[in-house]
């Protein structure tokens, strides 16, 4: 499998990847390091405690790690939740909402972890 058909099938931007690591070994090195640096578990877990200063901190890391990658629709919805919780922002959405949101966190990190190690193991 190469990146090119890694990031296909987990949905992701390889050309946004490449425009800001610039180089496929660079791309390939973070990339395989995103599902062990455990920062969407960080954020998981500050969202079952609804701890709104980890919820902040956790997910405007993963936006910015995300983004980099190339993971826009992981970035996408890590953005929301540091929107949410960013300090001086009035909260709009409820706890359960919330929840949701990190629900599908959870999911579209489950599909690019499944996607990597199947990239890892070609």
């Amino acid at each position: 499998m190469t990146l090119q058909e890694l990031y296909e099938s987990i949905d992701g931007d390889f050309s946004q990847a490449q425009r800001v690591l610039r180089m496929d070994k660079l791309i390939d090195k973070h990339i395989r390091k995103f599902t062990k640096n455990g920062i969407v578990e960080a954020l998981l877990d500050a969202g079952e405690r609804m701890d709104p200063t980890s919820l902040f901190e956790t997910a405007h890391a993963v936006k910015g790690v995300c983004a980099n990658l190339g993971l826009t629709n992981l970035a996408e919805a890590a953005s929301e939740i540091t929107e949410e919780f960013r300090p001086g922002n009035s909260r709009r959405h409820s706890d359960e909402e919330v929840k949701e949101m990190l629900h599908r966190i959870r999911e579209l990190y489950s599909k690019a972890k499944d996607g990597i190690c199947r990239y890892e193991e070609a």
